[in-house]
């Protein structure tokens, strides 16, 4: 994407309190706290469940419905010594088609070697194969008949909940996991395994307002785009947007999302994307040609930043984002810069919560 000014990384941050950043959810869902920003007017506040008074019939909301894997495993080496793995993906084509070997980041990688048996401390076995660079290695079952990879993490994986949170909780001297994570760091409508992060901004949905959006009129479909550890990756201090290397993440669009969307914006309707997930699908799949969405699966490495021309969305549901990230660049994008930033500074005076189990906000056109 070509500018006359080029953008610099610290143009996108803020200042934050670090008792701001949430631990927890909110103790209901729909009750977290929402700003609603517009592009002029005045900011408002309210609870999330008032996000009904902000959509209109014929609105057409587009959720991510990836399911977020307890991907977490701590083993021990034959040293005695922990290792920490965040299991990403099947390594092989073919996601979720019984594949046995995974790609997983190790922590501490560096003496790891290829061959060596790990053993589950919540118990099974685990064999390296090959080192793939970064901390990321193959890992697959230690023996023919050892138990297959997503049955043991749906046994014994913790959330993959963000460092930030986990840091937060330590901070606070409280336990890493929480007997609630597996239900709250998970949407109402999660579906499709393959993420490991949740698409937060859909953390505050009820099915009960789910079904009282559609009472009035508001339709849904969904989207599905997993989402990768690289969507934690911050960006160079100092450095130039264009220059940083954008993670990929796999997404599909179904037929009857591409048909909803296309109807809704022919009714007059606006397309409400449900998170920054549901915006890069979303918008990874515009074709500018045909003037809608490619339906079927795709990968995408799409950066927005401030300059993009938005396609697919017209509004957008989100939490806040940390500094410094794809993720604020893309809120700017679609906000401008300075009217999204004033926002965020009036969260903080307001001590909104932040971040994957924080309050979210509404950005209307």
């Amino acid at each position: 994407m070509l500018r006359d000014v080029l953008l610099k990384t610290d143009d996108f941050t803020f200042d934050l309190p670090e008792d701001l950043i949430a631990a927890h959810p909110a103790q209901q869902r729909d009750l977290s706290r929402l700003l609603v920003v517009p592009r002029e007017g005045p900011i408002l506040h309210r609870v999330f469940r008032d996000v009904v008074e902000f959509l209109r019939p014929g609105d057409l909301l587009v959720l991510n419905d990836s399911r977020v894997i307890p991907a977490r495993l701590f083993a021990r080496r034959g040293t005695g010594g922990q290792v920490e793995l965040l299991f990403l993906e099947p390594e092989a084509a073919g996601r979720g088609a019984g594949t046995e070997r995974w790609r997983a980041l190790a922590r501490p990688s560096k003496k790891l070697r290829e061959g060596e048996v790990l053993e589950v401390e919540a118990g099974g076995s685990l064999v390296l194969g090959e080192a793939l660079g970064r901390g990321e290695w193959v890992v697959e079952p230690a023996g023919d008949g050892g138990e297959p990879i997503r049955v043991l993490l749906e046994r014994a994986g913790e959330m993959p909940l963000p460092p930030y949170i986990l840091k937060r909780r330590s901070a606070l001297h409280e336990a890493r996991t929480d007997p609630t994570d597996r239900e709250r760091y998970q949407t109402v409508y999660a579906r499709e395994d393959g993420s490991v992060a949740a698409p937060t901004a859909g953390l505050h949905f009820t099915g009960e307002l789910l079904e009282e959006l559609r009472a009035r009129g508001v339709r849904s479909a969904a989207v599905t785009l997993h989402v990768g550890a690289g969507t934690f990756l911050g960006m160079d201090e100092g450095a130039e947007v264009e220059s940083h290397v954008m993670h990929e993440e796999w997404y599909s669009i179904p037929e009857e999302t591409a048909a909803a969307v296309r109807e809704a914006r022919e009714a007059g309707g606006r397309i409400v994307a449900v998170g920054t997930t549901a915006v890069r699908a979303l918008e990874s799949a515009w074709d500018k040609e045909a003037g809608g969405l490619r339906p079927g699966p795709g990968s995408t490495r799409l950066m927005i930043a401030p300059g993009y021309r938005f396609r697919a969305v017209d509004a957008m549901v989100t939490n806040f984002h940390l500094p410094r990230s794809t993720l604020l660049l893309l809120v700017c994008a679609f906000t401008g810069r300075e009217r999204l930033l004033h926002g965020y500074g009036v969260a903080v005076a307001a001590r909104y919560r932040f971040f994957s189990y924080g309050d979210a906000m509404l950005l209307l056109p």
